[in-house]
């Protein structure tokens, strides 16, 4: 019988650290917002953003 391994220690990530990690790589955020009255939608709007720092979309120097 094999012995359990102990899960690795977790330490605490400071919210600067979180969001450097975020913008390094970029995020994609949407969503959808449907306005309706008695069942029939009257307004549908499709949100997207791109959120990233400006030395990950900006290419390479050659």
């Amino acid at each position: 019988m094999t012995e359990p391994v102990p899960a690795p220690l977790e330490r605490p990530v400071a919210l600067v650290d979180l969001l450097d990690r975020v913008l390094a790589g970029g995020v994609v955020v949407s969503g959808d917002l449907v306005l309706s009255i008695a069942d029939v939608d009257l307004v549908h709007i499709s949100l997207r953003t791109l959120l990233s720092s400006v030395t990950a979309l900006r290419p390479p120097d050659e």
